[in-house]
């Protein structure tokens, strides 16, 4: 009646088994380390740089505990922070700027559980330590880079419909149209109200002039989008760079709030967070009087000089400011080769780029454009052929003086998007380990008081059902880190808060077994049959109450964000562990010490009170 059948039991046993493997790196700890990487693809991390790393360290007297390549990245491990940060300025000093140093932490466990993927968890900003970052979103960059953009549009749209006019001034969120006659004024109004609505005009007869000032409610969406954007740009560029579990989110109107877990080097984030490029497409200016004026420093109004690589080294060239197209209208870009075999980057222009791209190619043949990279406030010249024909389709293709692995990085980051406006940090936080590590000292110590406390409590009130019951609260407990280990979650204090709480909850369902039995027993049926009956019988109970706690836990899920969401998940996760353990593996549990006695006189489960007559 109480005997499980053998497949049960090698059920139980490899969970426990693969349970027990998958928690243990978590005990294991961190040892500090020093991570290298690249700035670019083009410069290599490989064993060259190890032997480089490796001498200036042993010059230094500096000995690593460890040292190995890691995909695109070098890391070195060592005993203490002391000799850490020592390690890192002398490897800063030997690498130069093209390489990123930063102080990481890596996981202490043997190799060869991570060969089987047995990772510690993912622990976040509160127990790991990290950075983190409030930035400010300089809206009105934003509004100056939309007016620009509504300027070139402007231009376009009366070129396209032959519409002459003077000059484009622009004053704050404000564009002045110089036209010559008042015939042209009324057409170039009605071109401009069809094409662009978000405009409210105001126009002047006796000048001939046309007033465009942006809308508030565009002024407010534009704003809003700006923040928008930069959230997913900076989401882009931290997930491509491999930072792991990062959180990039909204804080009021302006200002957007960036936690890196684990980045223990502010300059190293600030990298992260700084590495984003655009492309623009302008014309350039061959005439030689131009250039020589530009190369004796004096740069002609409406110009830029600017660096073009070439194979033979960076060289000069004269570009007009006015930009025909930029990087927000890119959809794509993914490294590739030209029809010579050189590399190259290939992209993808969205129906407006595509336009654009073909009315400035079919105006421009035999004139050269210039196809610049912008990153970091800096401005380079990948490329600048002469256009042979009208360009359509919206695919175009950058090639110049670049191999293989820089194609590759300048995809990446035009993959990455543009930042709508510039951003400041405003408020800049560098959580420790140590403090980290005195937060998840404390979250231990609560859930291991919260579980002793009520495994003496069970094992009093319930005797060796209570055993039994702590016995299984124990494996739920297990079976909830492999999971969350498993699934590389992100544990906060939060998520130590749900754990206790999971605790609570699954103790709940072996007290409803427990008094289901006693129940059975008071009304007069046999040891063994009251433990079948009692299990039975708490079934359907337990299902509907955690059903409902699940049904909560989703709700959180769905709708929170942030350190709610960390809770929701580890709460979901425990209410099916505690299902699992509080009626399966205790089933086995009390089936392995009672199902062995063919006759079962007693069972041991506390006193148990029968009614009065």
């Amino acid at each position: 009646m109480n005997r499980y059948p053998l497949w049960k039991y090698i059920v139980i046993v490899v969970a426990l088994i693969v349970a027990t493997i998958y928690t243990l790196p978590n005990f294991f700890g961190e040892t500090p380390a020093v991570q290298i990487s690249s700035s670019r693809q083009s410069i290599p991390v490989d064993t060259a740089l190890m032997g480089r790393i490796e001498d200036a360290l042993k010059a230094n007297k500096l000995t690593p505990d460890g040292m190995y390549l890691d995909g695109s990245s070098l890391k070195v491990r060592f005993k203490d922070t002391d000799t850490q940060i020592k390690a890192r300025d002398v490897i800063q000093q030997t690498l130069g700027d093209n390489y990123i140093i930063a102080l990481n932490l890596l996981a202490a466990s043997p190799t060869w559980m991570s060969q089987i993927k047995a990772n510690p968890m993912f622990l976040g900003l509160d127990l790991r330590g990290g950075v983190h970052f409030l930035l400010q979103v300089d809206m009105k960059a934003a509004l100056d880079k939309t007016m620009e953009r509504y300027s070139g549009d402007i231009r376009r749209e009366l070129k396209n419909k032959q519409v002459r006019y003077g000059t484009i001034t622009r004053a704050g969120n404000t564009l002045v149209l110089q036209l010559r006659d008042k015939e042209t004024l009324n057409n170039a109004a009605d071109i401009i109200a069809r094409q662009l609505p978000t405009l409210t005009q105001n126009s002047d007869d006796t000048s001939y002039k046309l007033t465009l000032t942006l809308k508030p409610e565009e002024i407010t969406r534009l704003q809003s989008d700006a923040v928008k954007q930069n959230i997913t740009t900076l989401h882009n560029r931290v997930n491509e760079l491999g930072v792991a579990e990062p959180i990039i989110q909204q804080a009021g109107a302006d200002r957007i709030v960036v936690q890196l877990p684990g980045v223990q080097d502010t300059a190293k984030a600030k990298d992260i967070l700084g590495r984003t490029a655009t492309l623009e497409v302008r014309m350039v200016e061959d005439d030689p009087a131009k250039m020589a004026e530009a190369m004796a420093g004096n740069v002609p109004v409406g110009y830029d000089l600017l660096d073009e690589l070439t194979p033979r080294g960076p060289t000069k060239i004269l570009v007009k400011k006015d930009v025909e197209l930029t990087g927000d209208n890119i959809n794509d870009a993914q490294p590739g080769f030209d029809q010579n075999g050189a590399p190259a980057v290939n992209i993808n222009l969205d129906s407006a780029g595509a336009s654009i791209f073909r009315q400035v190619t079919g105006e421009n043949i035999g004139k050269r454009m210039a196809m610049i990279l912008v990153e970091k406030g800096k401005s380079e010249v990948v490329t600048a052929p002469v256009i042979r024909s009208e360009i359509g389709g919206g695919r175009v293709e950058i090639s110049g003086s670049m191999n293989a692995a820089e194609a590759n990085d300048v995809a990446l980051l035009l993959r990455a998007g543009s930042l709508a406006a510039p951003m400041q940090i405003i408020e800049e936080r560098t959580i420790g380990p140590s403090l980290g590590k005195d937060n998840i000292d404390k979250g231990f110590h609560s859930t291991m008081w919260g579980f002793a406390a009520i495994a003496v409590f069970m094992f009093i009130y319930y005797r060796v059902f209570g055993v039994i019951s702590a016995l299984s609260l124990g494996c739920n407990l297990l079976f909830l880190v492999a999971i969350l280990s498993m699934l590389q979650a992100t544990l906060t204090l939060p998520g130590i808060a749900a754990i206790a709480l999971t605790l609570g909850m699954a103790i709940d369902s072996n007290v409803l077994i427990n008094e289901r039995i006693r129940e059975e027993l008071r009304h007069g049926f046999p040891p063994a049959s009251a433990i079948q009956a009692g299990y039975q019988h708490a079934w359907a109970t337990i299902i509907d109450s955690n059903v409902t706690s699940l049904i909560a836990g989703l709700a959180l899920l769905i709708f929170g964000s942030g350190p709610v969401r960390g809770f929701a998940v580890v709460h979901c996760l425990g209410i099916l562990t505690s299902m699992f353990s509080s009626v399966f593996v205790s089933r086995g549990l009390v089936n392995l010490w009672y199902g062995r006695k063919r006759r079962l006189a007693s069972i041991s489960i506390g006193q148990i009170w029968k009614p009065q007559q």
